[in-house]
């Protein structure tokens, strides 16, 4: 039998760093989308404190080799300007790139007795990505979420439109050769 010399030696490596480590990670990044329009409150110092809910969802193959959607509910809470911006600018269906902390409080009951849990993401940085007018109520103008979304997957197409004299297509006509490319 021989000795196994190299599990003695990581085993002081991970306890050296271990012991040297002062920090912890708490960190959780989502994107996903609002499921109901945020409820903003203040608290009795007039901080503002906005909760809502986040959806973000999975998609995997079953035994069967079907396609199925798991969809995930998070509790998210921001504080002061975060909560300003999310009363001012964030409703049901808005989608959302958020950074935060996970924090768990408990309580007793008062019905039954027993000990209660609640797990919430405390957002410290929000990216809005949708447009102002996209969520499910409409916005600005009138428009409708699918008006607003059809407009944002528009084209990005710069080149004017063919004309009806049977010109070739632009891109069978343009070649791409090593000069074109930048690096």
């Amino acid at each position: 039998m021989t000795p196994n010399f190299g599990v003695r030696h990581e085993k002081l490596a991970v306890d050296t760093v271990c012991k040297s480590m002062a920090k912890s990670v708490n960190k959780v990044i989502l994107l996903g989308n609002v499921g109901k329009d945020p409820e903003i409150r203040s608290t009795p110092s007039g901080t503002m404190v906005a909760t809502f809910g986040l959806a973000t969802s999975d998609r995997f193959q079953d035994q069967q080799g079907n396609w199925q959607d798991r969809t995930e509910w998070h509790n998210l809470v921001a504080f002061k300007r975060t909560a300003e911006i999310i009363r001012d600018y964030v409703k049901k269906g808005s989608k959302l790139y958020v950074e935060g902390s996970l924090r768990t409080s408990s309580w007793d009951d008062k019905q039954s007795g027993q000990k209660r849990y609640k797990t919430e993401i405390i957002v410290s940085d929000l990216s809005l990505l949708s447009g102002r007018d996209e969520g499910s109520s409409g916005g600005a103008g009138g428009y409708s979420r699918a008006a607003s979304s059809a407009s944002s997957a528009a084209s990005f197409d710069q080149r004017p439109p063919a004309a009806a004299g049977g010109q070739e297509d632009y891109a069978q006509s343009a070649e791409i050769s090593d000069d074109d490319i930048p690096f």
